[in-house]
């Protein structure tokens, strides 16, 4: 809820329900995912997100606002998670298909750690990282910069000569498409796509939505002005070693 690009975002309606809700149906859709947590923080302004967790039928546990490694942590933990599969609240175009494609490659692969998005090839909104609870573990123990605090991965995913790392890689590059939801622009963006698409409740998944700005290539331009992981890049700049 405190964002500053656009407060209170997770509320924000789309197509009649809350943005955190359209997260999560499409995370509930993920073939073998079978516990999905809301980890929020302990701040009075997050309140709201418990009650969309209970609305919703999902678990949620409230931990750290700063140090989302320790919430992330501890969360894995109460729910006795041997595997995460970590998707960020602000993406209500998530194609679950997509997510299981990472989520199978992590199981084949039986690496530490598989993501699509080091480098990124699929738009920006469908990132999925996937993980075992011994290296979120090992990055809970030894990270000590507050980007990788804040970021939960990156001290994961930047030392490939300590976990086993993998990429799964889109047939072509669309990581210049911006389908996540950080400014007022991309929240217009998305509610365009759900009016298209989003009849009756049902789940589109990337291809659809390709089909959808290649016949009105106009809703694209609505927010492609934005560079993509900028919070990430800023936390970089402002990094500092943590006690």
């Amino acid at each position: 809820m405190g964002s500053t690009r656009l407060p209170g975002k997770v509320m924000r309606d789309i197509a009649g329900k809350p943005l955190l809700a359209r997260v999560i149906e499409r995370v509930s859709a993920i073939p073998g995912v079978a516990c999905v947590v809301i980890a929020t923080t302990t701040a009075e302004r997050d309140r709201l997100l418990l009650d969309v967790a209970r609305d919703y039928g999902v678990e949620a546990y409230a931990g750290s606002e700063n140090d989302v490694l320790d919430r992330y942590y501890q969360a894995a933990r109460t729910f006795s998670a041997t595997t995460i599969v970590r998707i960020t609240a602000d993406c209500p175009l998530l194609d679950p298909e997509v997510s299981h494609e990472v989520l199978r490659h992590y199981e084949r692969s039986r690496a530490d750690y598989v993501s699509n998005t080091n480098p990124p090839t699929y738009p920006d909104g469908l990132d999925t990282e996937v993980f075992s609870f011994n290296a979120l573990e090992r990055a809970w123990n030894e990270a000590r910069m507050t980007s990788e605090r804040e970021h939960v991965t990156p001290y994961i995913w930047k030392r490939p000569d300590r976990f086993s790392v993998a990429n799964v890689r889109n047939l072509r590059d669309l990581s210049a498409l911006r389908w996540t939801v950080d400014e007022p622009e991309d929240l217009e963006f998305v509610r365009l796509v759900y009016a298209y698409l989003g009849r009756n409740g049902r789940i589109f998944g990337m291809d659809e939505v390709l089909g959808l700005l290649g016949e009105h290539p106009e809703i694209q331009v609505i927010n492609s002005g934005f560079v993509r992981n900028e919070g990430y890049a800023k936390s970089v700049r402002e990094d500092r070693i943590t006690k």
